[in-house]
């Protein structure tokens, strides 16, 4: 993640919470809810808080480079951030390993649901695109 995407979501999510003081229900509100239409790459703690914190429901899919299996995945979990409402976040476990382990992630790929801010659900292996996008839509509001 670049530190322009950061500092968008930064502003974004600053906007939000001044419109929620104001209880104004503005448009920045609105424009923050969206949440990206392309899985979002996440490069330590720090950008994985601030995906979370920034949308309602987030699929934070635990992957390897060499891993064939998350290669399969690869297709569906680009079309899950193109058709939900949910943000999906990628985050490499070679490059991230404090991340994974805090995550408990064992294998890849593993993904994680967060909602409202919190890990509700994880998952190991390759999933159905109906599937998964059951289980995101499941936690939308």
């Amino acid at each position: 993640m670049s530190d322009d995407e950061l500092n968008d979501i930064r502003q974004q999510k600053r906007e939000q919470l001044e419109s929620q003081l104001r209880g104004d229900g503005g448009s920045t509100a609105k424009e923050a809810a969206a949440s990206p239409s392309e899985p979002v790459h996440v490069d330590g703690a720090e950008d994985l808080e601030d995906v979370v914190s920034t949308n309602d429901v987030v699929l934070v899919d635990f992957y390897a480079d060499w891993c064939g299996p998350c290669k399969m995945l690869e297709p569906t979990v680009k079309k899950l951030a193109q058709n939900t409402d949910a943000a999906v976040a990628k985050v490499d476990v070679d490059a991230n390993q404090e991340l994974a382990a805090q995550y408990q992630v064992r294998g890849v790929p593993t993904m994680v649901l967060f909602a409202d801010g919190e890990a509700v659900e994880q998952l190991v292996g390759v999933r159905g695109y109906d599937d998964l996008k059951n289980l995101v839509e499941s936690h939308l509001g």
